[in-house]
């Protein structure tokens, strides 16, 4: 009689198991199921003119170091579209928004023209962009620079040309090509 009773025993606990075993295999796949159903929805929907922007690096002089230095700028590449050339160099003369950093290119400077002629590009000036600062032996330097490593950041320009009201000026006769790491300090 006694056997019989754990035998009953055993097996009403053994039913129990597996029932319980059961119920929580499907219980668990019912999750995993409705998990891999929801659909992510980031806090904010990333708008197509977001998808557009990109980061252009214009150079400009650090006001207390000297040193030429970059700053990141987000943009649209709807406006590098046409004609990077003249946005970049839109962008350098109207200045940094960084106020730990001096504008290069002389006030009242206009861009005459910009050709590109396979990986080199000819900017002409105006005569204002002789109005840089002439008694700081850096400041021709990085005024040179501040165009062509900013120009240099596309990748089909490799040299930059300066021409001033369409000719040729001796401040400025030199092709330029990009210079790394320029530490230029008065």
């Amino acid at each position: 009689m006694k056997n019989r009773k754990i035998f009953w025993i055993f097996i009403i606990l053994f039913c129990i198991v597996i029932l319980a075993g059961f119920f929580t295999i499907k219980y668990v796949k019912e999750k995993q199921k409705n998990e891999e159903i929801q659909e992510y929805v980031p806090e904010e929907e990333i708008t197509e003119e977001q998808y557009r922007q990109t980061i252009v690096s214009l150079f400009f002089e650090n006001k207390e170091t000297k040193e030429l230095v970059p700053e990141a700028r987000m943009i649209d590449i709807k406006e590098l579209i046409d004609n990077p050339y003249e946005k970049l160099i839109n962008m350098l003369m109207e200045g940094p928004k960084n106020e730990k950093l001096n504008k290069l290119i002389p006030e009242n400077t206009k861009v005459l023209s910009i050709n590109k002629d396979g990986d080199t590009l000819t900017i002409d000036f105006s005569n204002e962009f002789l109005n840089y600062d002439k008694s700081s032996e850096s400041s021709k330097s990085n005024l040179i620079y501040s165009i062509v490593n900013t120009m240099t950041e596309l990748t089909e320009i490799n040299h930059v040309k300066f021409l001033i009201n369409g000719e040729e000026n001796s401040d400025f006769s030199d092709v330029y090509v990009r210079r790394e790491n320029l530490r230029i300090m008065i």
